[in-house]
């Protein structure tokens, strides 16, 4: 096995870039609306008792009702690809999440708890806080939302898909700090323990992604690409566990993709040398063209990291969605032989998503080292072409 020259002395700045990247994506998790798993549910049990009683006799029994509910599939599916204030076990058992508000009073901190098990809303020592259509919201003394109120407070609460970046963050660490230490350890040795296991995927990373890409300057982007290529697979498969401490769809969430994109956007906008900046605003067209094609350069500075944004978003939530789709059939039709179809077909769905994990993670560090490298790219390699 080829020994890794660039990893020790790079480690500080992999870890540095990681945990950058974290930090954001956690800011922006806890400042995007999120939907509570319980007032999903508690708005589709509302909605499905209106129209029963819409339709029915008012004498009829309230179990009588209960059992004409049927099983809502798409509940279910946008429960698990939505963030939540709770980290769902199993049944009605659940670990609620801290809710962090910075206001003009002062930080507030309480247990998301207060917002489940029928309670309507919680009452601290300034404000009255509610729930209310993916977003907490303060209540005046009418009980109705006071919006003046509800936009000076900010929002850091811990979400799910927050608590379980946090745990990707304090897995890869380990990971990545045991390797280094193994590598101060075996010097001239063959690789050990997770060290075996890692090095092969960083090899793959340096001489199959960065180096057909980036030439001789790829070992200044190594720490990003890395950086990148295991958040997004280690988030990826995290999201693929049933049960906790996975489950969470991260990767699916547009404000992980987003940071993503957009420290790709900076890394790129901060390294373009003269041939980049010569493509978009002085392009080797008649000059006459300028006006029509300078505007589409510069549109196209923009379109590159939204492409990275949405792809990695659409191509995960769609998985998740693909599994859930098909284990909803057998609830459905409520048929064994549907069952025997749509089990075996789950678990072939499933193994292919472990596939879906990372390539995904690949595709977007690929596709990062093209674009910066298109940014970095040489006068004399222009002057070739």
């Amino acid at each position: 096995m080829r020994r890794i020259g660039f990893f020790k002395p790079n480690l500080n700045k992999f870890i540095l870039v990681f945990a950058f990247l974290s930090f954001n994506t956690a800011i922006l998790f806890a400042n995007e609306p999120t939907k509570n798993a319980d007032s999903v549910h508690t708005e589709a049990v509302i909605e499905a008792n209106d129209s029963l009683h819409a339709t029915t006799d008012s004498v009829a029994p309230a179990h009588e009702n209960a059992a004409e509910e049927k099983f809502n599939p798409s509940e279910l599916i946008l429960e698990h690809i939505a963030d939540a204030h709770e980290w769902h076990l199993w049944g009605h058992t659940s670990i609620p999440l801290p809710i962090i508000l910075y206001t003009p009073k002062g930080l507030e901190v309480f247990s998301s708890s207060h917002f489940h098990h029928g309670e309507q809303a919680y009452t601290s020592a300034n404000y009255t806080y509610k729930l209310e259509e993916n977003k907490i919201v303060v209540l005046n003394a009418e009980n109705e939302v006071d919006e003046v109120a509800t936009k000076s407070i900010i929002d850091i609460s811990i979400t799910k898909n927050v608590c379980s970046l946090l745990i990707s963050v304090a897995l890869l660490l380990f990971i990545f700090l045991s390797v280094a230490k193994a590598y101060k350890k075996t010097v001239g040795k063959a690789p050990k323990g997770f060290q075996s296991m890692i090095e092969p995927i960083i090899l793959f990373v340096r001489d199959d992604v960065a180096k057909p890409n980036l030439g001789h300057k790829y070992a200044k982007f190594m720490p990003f690409l890395l950086t990148v290529f295991f958040f997004i697979w280690i988030n990826n498969m995290m999201g693929l566990i049933p049960f906790f401490p996975g489950g969470a769809n991260v990767s699916g969430n547009i404000a992980f993709t987003m940071v993503l994109a957009l420290f790709t956007f900076i890394v790129i906008t901060v390294n373009g040398g003269k041939v980049y900046w010569s493509h978009i605003f002085a392009p080797h067209v008649p000059w006459w063209l300028y006006p029509l094609l300078v505007p589409v350069e510069i549109f196209g500075m923009f379109t590159k990291p939204i492409a990275l944004m949405i792809r990695l978003f659409a191509n995960i939530t769609a998985g998740h969605i693909l599994v859930l789709s098909l284990i909803s059939l057998i609830f459905i039709f409520k048929s064994a032989a549907i069952a025997t179809v749509a089990v075996p077909f789950t678990v072939f769905i499933s193994v292919i998503e472990l596939l879906v994990a990372f390539l995904q993670a690949y595709i977007f560090t690929m596709l990062a080292a093209l674009f910066i490298g298109m940014a970095v790219e040489e006068p004399h390699a222009e002057d070739h072409h």
